[in-house]
Protein backbone atom coordinates (compact mmCIF):
# COMPACT_ATOMS: atom_id res chain seq x y z
CA UNK A 1 0.00 0.00 0.00
CA UNK A 2 1.21 3.75 -1.12
CA UNK A 3 2.11 6.09 1.42
CA UNK A 4 -0.22 8.98 2.21
CA UNK A 5 0.48 11.84 0.06
CA UNK A 6 3.52 9.47 -2.24
CA UNK A 7 3.05 9.96 -6.00
CA UNK A 8 2.17 5.98 -5.75
CA UNK A 9 -0.72 6.90 -3.18
CA UNK A 10 -1.84 9.94 -6.13
CA UNK A 11 -2.56 7.27 -8.56
CA UNK A 12 -4.36 4.80 -6.57
CA UNK A 13 -7.02 7.84 -5.91
CA UNK A 14 -7.11 9.53 -8.93
CA UNK A 15 -7.56 5.66 -10.33
CA UNK A 16 -10.80 4.99 -7.71
CA UNK A 17 -12.32 8.45 -8.83
CA UNK A 18 -12.16 7.34 -12.23
CA UNK A 19 -13.73 4.21 -11.97
CA UNK A 20 -16.61 5.64 -9.79
CA UNK A 21 -16.88 8.88 -11.74
CA UNK A 22 -20.02 7.70 -13.85
CA UNK A 23 -21.63 7.25 -10.87
CA UNK A 24 -20.65 10.55 -8.82
CA UNK A 25 -23.81 12.89 -8.65
CA UNK A 26 -22.95 16.62 -9.26
CA UNK A 27 -20.94 18.04 -6.59
CA UNK A 28 -22.97 20.47 -4.55
CA UNK A 29 -20.54 23.64 -3.98
CA UNK A 30 -17.92 24.87 -5.61
CA UNK A 31 -14.54 25.31 -4.82
CA UNK A 32 -11.19 26.06 -5.53
CA UNK A 33 -8.68 24.96 -2.53
CA UNK A 34 -4.65 24.63 -2.22
CA UNK A 35 -3.42 22.48 0.86
CA UNK A 36 0.03 22.63 2.08
CA UNK A 37 0.89 19.51 3.71
CA UNK A 38 3.77 19.95 6.58
CA UNK A 39 6.14 17.26 7.93
CA UNK A 40 6.02 14.78 5.12
CA UNK A 41 7.89 11.51 6.70
CA UNK A 42 9.21 10.62 3.16
CA UNK A 43 10.23 13.84 1.71
CA UNK A 44 12.65 14.53 4.87
CA UNK A 45 9.91 16.63 7.09
CA UNK A 46 9.56 18.57 3.92
CA UNK A 47 6.52 20.20 2.55
CA UNK A 48 3.92 18.99 -0.01
CA UNK A 49 1.18 20.93 -2.02
CA UNK A 50 -1.86 19.75 -3.70
CA UNK A 51 -5.15 21.45 -4.63
CA UNK A 52 -8.70 20.19 -4.80
CA UNK A 53 -11.48 22.04 -7.35
CA UNK A 54 -14.45 21.23 -7.73
CA UNK A 55 -16.07 24.39 -9.98
CA UNK A 56 -16.90 21.90 -12.98
CA UNK A 57 -19.09 19.95 -10.22
CA UNK A 58 -16.76 17.57 -10.39
CA UNK A 59 -14.01 16.64 -7.74
CA UNK A 60 -10.85 16.77 -8.66
CA UNK A 61 -7.37 16.41 -6.61
CA UNK A 62 -3.82 16.74 -7.74
CA UNK A 63 -0.14 17.88 -6.16
CA UNK A 64 0.19 21.35 -7.26
CA UNK A 65 -1.44 24.63 -6.89
CA UNK A 66 -4.34 26.28 -8.26
CA UNK A 67 -4.06 29.83 -9.20
CA UNK A 68 -7.27 32.07 -7.76
CA UNK A 69 -8.14 29.39 -5.28
CA UNK A 70 -10.95 30.22 -2.63
CA UNK A 71 -8.70 29.50 0.46
CA UNK A 72 -5.30 27.64 1.51
CA UNK A 73 -5.74 25.50 4.21
CA UNK A 74 -1.91 24.39 5.69
CA UNK A 75 -1.23 21.39 8.09
CA UNK A 76 0.85 18.96 9.30
CA UNK A 77 1.06 15.38 7.65
CA UNK A 78 -1.12 13.19 10.60
CA UNK A 79 -3.99 15.97 10.84
CA UNK A 80 -4.20 16.09 6.80
CA UNK A 81 -4.42 12.38 7.06
CA UNK A 82 -7.07 12.36 9.56
CA UNK A 83 -9.21 14.87 7.38
CA UNK A 84 -8.40 13.07 3.95
CA UNK A 85 -8.16 9.62 4.71
CA UNK A 86 -9.75 8.47 7.78
CA UNK A 87 -12.54 11.51 6.93
CA UNK A 88 -12.43 12.13 10.68
CA UNK A 89 -14.34 15.78 10.97
CA UNK A 90 -14.10 15.52 15.23
CA UNK A 91 -10.28 15.57 14.83
CA UNK A 92 -10.26 17.80 12.44
CA UNK A 93 -12.04 19.85 14.45
CA UNK A 94 -10.08 19.65 17.58
CA UNK A 95 -6.73 20.35 15.30
CA UNK A 96 -7.97 23.69 14.43
CA UNK A 97 -9.19 24.31 17.29
CA UNK A 98 -5.75 23.52 18.62
CA UNK A 99 -3.89 26.18 16.11
CA UNK A 100 -2.55 23.05 14.17
CA UNK A 101 -4.45 24.12 10.98
CA UNK A 102 -4.12 27.31 9.52
CA UNK A 103 -6.77 28.54 6.46
CA UNK A 104 -5.95 31.91 4.67
CA UNK A 105 -9.07 32.86 2.23
CA UNK A 106 -12.80 32.42 1.88
CA UNK A 107 -13.76 30.47 4.99
CA UNK A 108 -17.27 30.71 4.40
CA UNK A 109 -16.70 28.52 1.18
CA UNK A 110 -14.71 25.87 3.49
CA UNK A 111 -17.75 25.75 5.76
CA UNK A 112 -19.97 25.48 2.86
CA UNK A 113 -17.85 21.75 1.74
CA UNK A 114 -17.95 20.66 5.67
CA UNK A 115 -21.66 20.77 5.43
CA UNK A 116 -22.60 19.27 2.24
CA UNK A 117 -24.19 15.89 2.66
CA UNK A 118 -22.54 12.99 1.23
CA UNK A 119 -23.47 10.89 -0.93
CA UNK A 120 -23.26 7.09 -1.17
CA UNK A 121 -20.32 7.38 -4.11
CA UNK A 122 -18.36 9.45 -1.90
CA UNK A 123 -18.77 7.15 1.14
CA UNK A 124 -17.59 4.24 -1.24
CA UNK A 125 -14.46 6.35 -2.70
CA UNK A 126 -13.50 7.40 0.98
CA UNK A 127 -13.53 3.82 2.28
CA UNK A 128 -11.48 2.62 -1.10
CA UNK A 129 -9.07 5.78 -0.79
CA UNK A 130 -8.63 4.62 2.96
CA UNK A 131 -8.03 0.77 2.28
CA UNK A 132 -5.33 1.75 -0.39
CA UNK A 133 -2.98 3.94 2.14
CA UNK A 134 -0.87 3.22 4.54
Amino acid sequence: MPDFLSDEWMAAVKDIRDRHAAEAPPVPYKLKLNQVITGVPFLDGGERRLYLDTTDGTMTMDFGELDGADATVTTDYETAKKMLVDQDQAGAMQAFMAGKIKIQGDMTKLMAMQGAPVDEVAKKVAEEIKSVTT
